[in-house]
């Protein structure tokens, strides 16, 4: 089984590295990170730096596709060789995933059309742009396209389609020998349990679709 882990520039980098922790374990899975080019693909704050392996048109065939999230969906949205790239794959996925804002680009390649899906809770009505059905939910199953909410939820992605693939007792192993159990300091990680103030701030925050 490959599994494919697309990387672009300013994607997120947790959006990536979960799903890549936890799915990633799957016995006997080879697991690449791909990008337009080959080489080192900075993230959303540019201080870090994943590799990409190998090039969009190296990997053809890939069983699972991950698709991370950034704070400018917009921008890989309108690049005509990731969403081609990603139409051509799902052809022959057995899954295709996101995380966050990853989900748009799925929905911008059009595969989302009449779905219901998730993502980061700032951007999860631009789904309705390209005929998603957006939901609040952590994780999100429709078919083989699986979309996981804002950046830490793919890890819970992650872990949830392993137990789908290799079994509930295969997925706990790996959530335990991983310690996820999570404990936050604040019970502010949704805008229902965050501070109005909070709330607010980020929403003024968001570049809105015109400036981006």
């Amino acid at each position: 089984m490959q599994i494919a882990v697309l990387l672009y520039d300013r994607f997120t980098a947790l959006d990536a590295i979960g799903p890549f922790d936890t799915l990633g374990r799957l016995d006997g899975a080879e697991t690449v990170f791909v990008s337009e080019r080959p080489g080192p693909v900075r993230t959303d704050n540019g201080s870090l730096a994943l590799v990409a392996d190998r090039g969009l048109g190296e990997v053809t065939r890939p069983d699972i596709v991950i698709v991370p999230g950034g704070p400018a969906p917009d921008v890989e949205m309108k690049n005509p060789v990731v969403l081609d790239w990603l139409r051509a794959v799902d052809a022959t996925t057995t899954w295709t995933t996101s995380v966050c804002t990853g989900s748009i680009l799925l929905a911008a390649a059009g595969l989302l059309e009449g779905r219901r899906a998730t993502s980061h809770w700032l951007y999860v009505d631009e789904l309705t742009r390209f005929g998603a059905e957006p939901t609040g939910e952590r994780v999100v199953f429709d078919g083989k396209y699986v979309t996981a909410a804002g950046v830490s939820s793919g890890i819970d992605m992650g872990l949830t389609l392993l137990g789908r693939i290799a079994g509930d007792e295969y997925a706990q192993t790996v959530q335990l020998m991983t310690e996820y159990d999570p404990q936050p300091p604040y019970d502010a990680g949704s805008p229902e349990k965050a501070p109005a103030d909070i709330v607010a701030r980020l929403r003024a925050f968001k570049p809105s679709a015109e400036s981006r």
